[in-house]
């Protein structure tokens, strides 16, 4: 596959577009554009969203915890509507994906802000400001479904903030990549309320979600969230025929505790499906939790296991390049079905979505 061109829009930073790559449009400031969730309060300019859980109730001129959504005039606009701050081709792999078309590139874009403010954002240059305060390019939804088809991508990717902030244009370009034969994706917290959701999942083919813990203690004190609308977007999901993937990002002394691991596996296993893949992400010292040590090898091991103890078919290890966690094994036969190295797939024997050994089916969205 040949060497892919890319762009990256880095908060607070001038625009830089790679050599060689002409489909995608100017630095630009954001556009705005009128919510689809919001309605108002009472005859004055006072607006509530109804986008996510925190409801939040705006005078003329606030903005929302998300720092993505205004109210100006009594309306409510996204503020990076078709502007996104950051675009990079992936491997799908990197989302992470790992039953999603592997070996395939994704188009993988953002807008500024996010509904939570956890401590360890591994992107929070640009998660934790609004999209009035990064630097961004025109990227309307049909010029993102174009160049995400001409550099040919199998999927385009909502991700590195929280989508929901974004959620018209993640929706309007979804709709628009879906009549290209684009596949949807996302990494996402999945605070986000159930209508606008189940609206979304029409078009939406795999969503990751970061399930950062198992107490709403952990949620409140590091994400400044709920667990509990976290978990119905989780089944929401699932019952609505997306596919499902899970990362939980494993930070010793805060959410290691092996009898929560447990707890979480078995309510995977129990209420969305053995067959989800789960992955055990390592922490690196980041944003507000600069002061705690890289995730041990050992503690990312024992909550693998303790995945597969609850009953669940696939669990990795993830940010541990060439560690056999990373790989694919058939659930029943334990034949080596995708050998991986961080985000190179070395090897891959699974034909059609089935075990060549055993003929048992994986689950996932596999190229036939």
């Amino acid at each position: 596959m040949r060497r892919r061109d890319f762009l990256k829009v880095a908060a607070l930073t001038p625009f830089v577009l790679a050599a060689g790559t002409n489909v995608l449009g100017q630095e630009s400031r954001p556009a705005f554009h009128e919510a689809l969730y919001y309605r108002k309060k009472g005859s004055s300019k006072v607006v509530e969203c109804l986008l996510c859980p925190r409801s939040c109730t705006l005078p003329d001129g606030a903005t929302g915890f998300c720092r993505a959504r205004k109210n100006i005039s009594g309306r409510l606009y996204s503020l990076g509507y078709g502007s996104p701050c950051a675009a990079h081709i992936d491997p799908v792999e990197k989302k992470p994906f790992f039953h999603v078309l592997p070996r395939t590139y994704s188009f993988s874009v953002a807008s500024a802000g996010c509904n939570f403010r956890c401590r360890f954002c591994q992107n929070w240059q640009i998660s934790q400001v609004s999209p009035l305060e990064t630097t961004n390019v025109s990227l309307p939804p049909k010029d993102l479904a174009a160049a995400a088809a001409q550099k040919d991508c199998r999927s385009i990717a909502y991700t590195y903030t929280e989508p929901t902030n974004f959620y018209e244009y993640m929706l309007d370009t979804a709709k628009t990549a879906r009549g290209r034969g684009i596949l949807n994706v996302a990494h996402s917290n999945g605070y986000i309320n159930p209508e606008p959701l189940k609206a979304l999942c029409r078009y939406m083919d795999a969503v990751n979600i970061d399930l950062k813990g198992f107490s709403e203690d952990f949620y409140g004190k590091l994400c400044e969230g709920e667990l509990a609308p976290v978990l119905l977007t989780i089944k929401t999901l699932k019952r609505s025929g997306v596919w499902v993937e899970i990362t939980n990002l494993v930070i010793e002394g805060y959410n290691d505790d092996e009898k929560m691991v447990r707890e979480m596996c078995r309510w995977v296993a129990k209420e969305v499906g053995r067959d989800v893949p789960v992955h055990f992400s390592r922490f690196y010292p980041m944003y507000k939790l600069t002061g705690v040590s890289p995730t041990s090898v050992k503690t990312l091991e024992r909550a693998r296991d303790a995945g597969f103890e609850a009953g669940l078919q696939f669990a990795y290890i993830g940010n541990v390049p060439g560690h056999p966690g990373e790989n694919t094994y058939c659930p029943k036969c334990k034949t080596i079905l995708i050998q991986r190295s961080g985000y190179n797939v070395l090897n891959m024997t699974l034909k059609n979505g089935k075990c060549p050994s055993c003929g048992t089916k994986i689950g996932g969205i596999w190229a036939t």
